[in-house]
């Protein structure tokens, strides 16, 4: 079924990346994507997508060419519709700048053929305008972002400063291509938000930490994860044997690691046992505080590579690698 998904605009490069766990990526531009998805059911796992359509055809940014794309579709519906146009303003984007939003919207309401209801509508047809496209479809669902805010750090029994957040928690397994079944690990789980987004979407999980305190405090959290106290420089797992690894690794005075550790050392030993453990053709997506690109490419390809600015002193550098 081919797709087409109004993403968040929050950061540049993720809510795409994002898209990969639900089908492949035909065509992107800012804040949108269209996409060929063979099992739709996987779509609610999103969490940087605002609205999912069903995609119904795209043309230029004009309203000729809108015109022409409508005429061509010849839709007809016994429901009440509204038409809803997103304007996707980027820095050169004069074309968009200059489209009339209520022009589009006129647009539909005289050329699809059926009732209008411009406050309650059965369906919605929605046109977004994004750099040098205009993409069109019918409104499938909008995702509830905000179930993310309800699984907030702050509300869990056992909290520690620094945590990330569930719907940034969500989008790193998603990028990881776990699916439901597969064995994630997450070798330095902390508080064990990884292993909450992971388990709420059936993929069985595992949480390492070097910190005692730690793995006391994530197994009150993450009660369905299997936990152990281990040294992420030495794993104990057989060669081969994971799925997928997706870790934020440690920074900052306040972590646990040996004294004699530096931290280049610990990226390094690390990200060896995580190539060493890992399948073959699985992703490991890492988060550092620092570019470690170099220290990683050691041991495995870098896929991606990601900046997520948390605030001033702290801007998080996510890698997606590859055994």
């Amino acid at each position: 079924m081919k797709l087409l998904f109004e993403l968040s605009g929050e950061n540049p490069t993720l809510p795409v990346a994002e898209l990969e766990c639900v089908g492949e990526i035909t065509d992107q531009r800012a804040q949108v994507a269209v996409v060929m998805c063979h099992d739709p059911s996987t779509i609610h796992r999103l969490a940087m997508t605002h609205v999912v359509l069903e995609y119904l055809g795209e043309c230029n940014p004009d309203i000729g060419s809108f015109k022409e794309l409508l005429k061509s579709l010849s839709i007809n519906t016994d429901q009440t519709f509204a038409g809803r146009v997103k304007k996707v303003h980027t820095g050169n984007n004069r074309l968009v700048q200059r489209c009339s939003q209520l022009d589009f919207e006129k647009i539909m309401g005289t050329s699809i053929n059926g009732p209008v209801s411009l406050n309650n509508p059965e369906v919605q047809y929605r046109a977004i305008l994004s750099e040098d496209r205009c993409y069109f479809g019918k409104v499938l669902f909008f995702i509830d972002r905000q179930i993310y805010n309800s699984r907030n750090p702050g509300k869990r029994i056992f909290f520690h400063p620094g945590v990330m957040m569930p719907r940034m928690a969500r989008t790193l397994v998603n990028i990881s291509l776990a699916k439901k079944g597969d064995l994630l690990l997450d070798p330095f789980c902390g508080t064990g938000g990884l292993l909450i987004e992971a388990g709420m979407l059936g993929i069985n999980t595992i949480g390492c930490d070097f910190d005692p305190m730690m793995i006391n405090g994530c197994q009150i959290n993450a009660h369905d994860a299997s936990l152990l106290i281990a040294d992420t420089m030495n794993l104990p797992f057989k060669n081969n044997s994971i799925d997928a690894i997706v870790t934020d690794f440690p920074y900052g005075q306040s972590v646990c690691i040996k004294k004699t550790d530096t931290m280049d050392s610990l990226y390094d030993e690390s990200i060896a046992q995580i190539c060493r453990v890992i399948k073959s053709g699985k992703r490991t997506v890492i988060v550092t505080h620092t570019d470690i690109r170099k220290i990683a490419a050691r041991h495995m390809t870098v896929l991606q590579y990601h900046e997520q600015r948390v605030h001033k002193s702290l801007t998080r550098r996510i890698l997606v690698l590859i055994k």
